[in-house]
């Protein structure tokens, strides 16, 4: 079966697993995986781009990451470093119109890294013709406390009366505030793990999930096809 242009996901999220196991399957250290998990993630976006997806997120980093071995979450803030710095000068990037931005607790990050995402988040302010979130310094549950926190503020300073409160109020106040779509049609995660992880966990109520049995550096465009084909052939009711 074909994937159907009519039928295609506006917005797919996914869960990049898999490149620390695929090192040790090489016999490599655990950032060499990281390395050829960022070369993918190059090919999934022009994958994307292809078929025509409007708005992707990546999740890259999360906040539970940073319990790692300091030498290796050094080795990912690095590597993100190098990235942040091809996305700004990136003629994709711009041709495209891509709005870019990092989505989780920025502030816990190195400061060299926070100054890069100000730098393309400035840069691609404007754009509005596709979107690209990184999920960096990430958890479904710090962004659900975080966004509870800015809404509690606003009635403390009377801004906001508590009666006023409901689903759409809240979502403005989540890290994915500024998309045309917030929530996922698709979510996919790699490495045969059948787990959201914290990942856009408000987002995700009416997500479909893909779950493939592949690490991320050997996720390929027929596993992508794979996933939207799979999404193309669901009802999607949202409870009705």
């Amino acid at each position: 079966m074909q994937i159907d242009a009519k039928e295609k996901p506006e917005h797919i999220g996914i869960i990049l697993d898999g490149n620390r196991r695929w090192a040790s399957a090489h016999d490599m250290i655990p950032w060499k995986g990281h390395r050829e998990g960022a070369e993918k993630v190059k090919e999934f976006l022009e994958w994307c781009v292809n078929i025509g997806v409007k708005t992707v997120t990546l999740y890259v980093f999360s906040t539970e990451n940073f319990r790692r071995p300091k030498r290796e979450v050094e080795e990912i803030m690095m590597l993100a470093e190098e990235n942040l710095k091809e996305l700004i000068r990136s003629d994709v990037i711009h041709k495209n119109r891509v709005h870019v931005k990092a989505i989780g607790r920025i502030n816990l990050l190195p400061e060299r890294l926070q100054q890069l995402i100000g730098e393309i988040e400035d840069a691609t302010r404007d754009y509005d013709r596709s979107y690209l979130n990184l999920a960096l310094a990430y958890g479904g549950r710090a962004e659900i406390i975080d966004a509870t926190r800015e809404v509690a503020s606003e009635v403390k300073e009377g801004e906001l009366s508590p009666d006023e409160i409901d689903e759409t109020v809240f979502e403005r106040h989540l890290y994915t505030s500024h998309l045309p779509q917030q929530d996922p049609d698709l979510i996919i995660r790699t490495s045969g793990e059948s787990r959201l992880s914290g990942f856009l966990l408000w987002q995700s109520a009416y997500s479909e999930l893909f779950f493939v049995d592949v690490y991320w550096p050997d996720f390929r465009e027929i596993d992508l096809e794979r996933a939207i084909r799979s999404f193309q052939q669901r009802h999607r009711r949202f409870g009705r």
